[in-house]
């Protein structure tokens, strides 16, 4: 059974490899979690959810990990590609994680997450209290791929 997470971890990594699929899990293991079983999920920090600074260590491999993530894959050699995830926090409420990538710098894709959990806070009439952005960009030699990723658990 789910429970509600306690906790979240902030990654990212950026890797080339021989085709698209083995750039992604080459970017998965330069973030930390490629031997992971990523289950997408959407963009809710539950209230009281607590920043954790390094990869949890009890993950063994296989082990199913709920991840809010955007990824960008290029073959197109020296396109630059970058990915981003922005949790957004109130001081005594929940959040929201929001996600971007692209053809694009690190910068560029900042500033779309930023706007995007600007609104969802507006939205939702909550007083954003902190703004994490994580982000990375890759320029491209043969296949690259970009990964940012929010674990929660």
């Amino acid at each position: 059974m789910w429970q509600v997470p306690e906790r979240f971890w902030i990654t990212s990594g950026a890797a080339e490899g021989g085709t698209e699929l083995n750039a992604f899990d080459n970017a998965l293991l330069n973030a930390g979690v490629g031997n992971l079983n990523l289950i997408r999920v959407s963009s809710i920090l539950p209230k009281g959810a607590q920043r954790m600074f390094e990869r949890p260590s009890h993950l063994v491999e296989g082990t199913l990990a709920p991840m809010v993530y955007s990824v960008a894959e290029s073959d197109t050699p020296g396109q630059v590609i970058a990915s981003c995830v922005g949790v957004g926090r109130s001081k005594d409420q929940y959040g929201v994680i929001f996600e971007h990538a692209g053809a694009m710098t690190a910068a560029e894709a900042e500033s779309v997450v930023r706007a995007q959990v600007e609104e969802a806070f507006a939205r939702r009439g909550l007083d954003l209290h902190e703004l994490i952005l994580e982000s990375c960009e890759h320029r491209v030699e043969r296949y690259g791929c970009t990964v940012a990723a929010v674990m929660l658990w």
